[in-house]
């Protein structure tokens, strides 16, 4: 069994349950030991590096820091979050690439007992690393339940392939890694071309309009392609395309553009979980807002709806560093 230090990152213990309990669902089944990182910390996402810049890096150092203290013999290590992994390979490769930002972060983190020598560790998405490391061979061989008849859309995002540092990914802008995992599991994998193409973020806070136009643009080709599903490998992307789902297509359809469908968006590992024949109910399915029911029925598949799933709060650490303020906010709750 190969062993990876894991940081989960803030989502997996909130709107990305499902994500984190179809992973452990199958980390036996890939002969993966993810191994979190003890007192790992929110990563910042996106928004605190173009608030402050060297506290942004050492709060994602921090992280690595402490991966190299806990390593033990594995440098590796593995981000389920396009966002934290992302981060995390930013902070190794500009410590290394501009000193004088890697001298201030390590002056930061010696206040706390810490340090991180850029390069110490090799950074990488799960997806890369169930492609390259476990390899497709020893998935096809878990596959008992192939999803033959389910058309999906492989929804990569734009963090996960660039800025690719230490070139992981097959190609920037059309990476086949998901496609080729999919077809692995049986699905039927349409050509999606939007598959690298921005969810819009967290512009659904700042300009719905706009959001709604990128979600939207991605739901129609989708759509058009005649997709069941799409899969994705970003809590964000996920979060974006599930729960504004509704009000993207509201918007479609009040400039007159046809909107008249709705489609599940779920992780990768819970389709992998279905064809490895695990039980949907422990894949995290029913926790999404459009529920998968109906277009997993088609292959012969039962998965609860949001009524009948019982979601169990992952345990939540007692201590923790606080997230990140803008200026001007003092961090309370209203």
């Amino acid at each position: 069994m190969s062993k990876f230090l894991f940081y989960p990152g803030c989502s997996m213990e909130s709107n990305a349950l499902a994500y984190h309990e179809s992973l452990m669902a199958i980390r036996d089944s890939l002969g993966i030991d993810l191994v979190e990182i003890e007192d790992w910390n929110c990563c910042g996402a996106t928004e605190y590096l173009g608030v402050s810049l060297v506290p942004a890096y050492a709060l994602i150092a921090r992280n690595l820091a402490l991966a190299v203290k806990q390593s033990n013999g594995s440098r590796t290590v593995v981000a389920s979050c396009s966002a934290c992994y992302l981060n995390l390979a930013k902070a190794d490769h500009y410590m290394a690439e501009r000193p004088l930002l890697g001298e201030k972060v390590n002056e930061a983190l010696a206040a706390g007992g810490l340090e991180y020598q850029a390069g110490s560790l090799d950074i990488r998405h799960l997806l890369d690393v169930i492609i390259n490391e476990v390899g497709l061979d020893r998935v096809r061989d878990q596959v008992v339940k192939p999803l033959k008849g389910l058309r999906v859309a492989p929804y990569l995002g734009c963090m996960v392939p660039r800025p690719d540092y230490n070139k992981h990914w097959s190609d920037a802008e059309h990476p086949n890694e998901l496609d080729r995992l999919l077809k692995a599991l049986g699905a039927e994998v349409i050509d999606f071309p939007l598959k690298t193409h921005c969810c819009g973020g967290h512009m659904t806070q700042i300009s719905p309009d706009t959001a709604f136009e990128m979600i939207g643009r991605l739901l129609v080709s989708a759509h058009e392609y005649h997709a069941d599903v799409i899969a994705t490998v970003c809590p964000m992307c996920q979060l974006n395309l599930d729960a504004y789902q509704g009000e993207a297509l509201h918007y479609l359809r009040a400039q007159g553009r046809s909107s008249d469908y709705k489609i599940p968006i779920l992780f990768f590992t819970q389709l992998m979980g279905v064809a490895f024949g695990r039980d949907p109910g422990k894949l995290g399915f029913g926790r999404e807002f459009v529920n998968a029911s109906q277009a997993m029925s088609r292959i012969g598949v039962e998965t609860p709806t949001g009524e009948e799933s019982q979601p169990q709060p992952r345990r939540k650490k007692a201590t923790g560093l606080p997230m990140p303020v803008m200026p001007g906010q003092t961090g309370e709750e209203e």
